[in-house]
This record gives structure tokens, C-alpha cells and sequence, in this order.
């Protein structure tokens, strides 16, 4: 039996990879939840400004600045992993080319955020 829609009908809402709203979203979200976070860990820093570092390890300590700081560290990794992928999807033309550094992008922020987010647990748990 003939499909009796038009090739538009067929495609509208599909998308080239049928999930590019998703990715949008999570990139708009991720912004929005990095406003608060960086005005947070801006204004912690002023606050900082001429303190020593036994002072900024006593800070990072604090169960209040250790949780905010690793949602920063993560939301901030996860948004630049986002936006990242789509600079190397508009730009890179090669298949193979975009696959390995849409990989090794998502393996580097992987790892930083793990680094950090270990280091930061270090530090607040006080080992």
C-alpha cells in the first residue's frame, strides 16, 4: 500500500538524528542552573581575596561550599560537554573525525570532573 503522505509529512518532527530537542534543553538547562551556581562561587571568591590557603581549605571543608562547589564542577563539565559536541557537529566534516573528538571530549571532561570532584571530597572530609 502507497504511503499517502508527503515526504514533509513524513519527516516533520524527526529531526536528522531524531533527538536534537533533548540536547538543546539539557544545553538551555545547564545554563540556567550555572547562573545561580557562578554568582554563588564569584562572590565566594571576592570574599576570599587575601585569605591564606589554610582559609580557602577551611572554606572547601564546609559541607555548604563542598556540595555547591561539586554541582558547579559537574553542571559546568556536563554544559561544556554539550556545547563542545556541537561545535564539533557543526564544524567537523569527517564522520570519523567527529566521532573520535566528540569521544575524547566526553572522556576529558569526564575525567576533570571526577579529578575535581575527588579532590574536593578530599578536602571536605579532611583526608
Amino acid at each position: 500500500m502507497a504511503d499517502l503522505r508527503s515526504p514533509l509529512g513524513r519527516a516533520r518532527g524527526l529531526g536528522s538524528a531524531k533527538d536534537g530537542a533533548a540536547h538543546w534543553w539539557a544545553q538551555r538547562v545547564t545554563a540556567v542552573a550555572l547562573v545561580p551556581l557562578t554568582l554563588w562561587f564569584v562572590a565566594s571568591v571576592v570574599g576570599l581575596m587575601g585569605a591564606g590557603h589554610g582559609a580557602v581549605i577551611e572554606w572547601l571543608a564546609d559541607p555548604l561550599v563542598a556540595v555547591p562547589m561539586i554541582l558547579y564542577l559537574a553542571v559546568g563539565c556536563y554544559h561544556a560537554v554539550l556545547g563542545f559536541q556541537v561545535i564539533v557537529e557543526d564544524y567537523v566534516h569527517k564522520e570519523w573525525q567527529k566521532v573520535a573528538l566528540i569521544i575524547g571530549i566526553k572522556f576529558g571532561f569526564v575525567l576533570l570532573a571526577g579529578v575535581g570532584i575527588f579532590s574536593i571530597l578530599k578536602i571536605a572530609l579532611g583526608e
